[in-house]
């Protein structure tokens, strides 16, 4: 089986630096040393957006 999901990584990652990739469709993330590796479903659009709204600020 194949997989058919494009994934990308930030511009700003460099190869040794612990990172997590995404779809371009925003719906799942993972770790990019591990691409074969297990991936979360996630609502990344709305994570983005909690974010700048100021909702995980202490």
């Amino acid at each position: 089986m194949t997989d058919s999901k494009v994934w990308i990584k930030s511009s700003r990652s460099q190869s040794t630096a612990t990172c997590v990739e995404l779809t371009t469709a925003l719906d799942e993330i993972r770790d990019s040393k591990d691409p074969h590796g297990p991936s979360l479903r996630v609502n990344v659009a709305g994570f983005v957006q909690a974010v700048k709204s100021g909702r995980f600020d202490r």
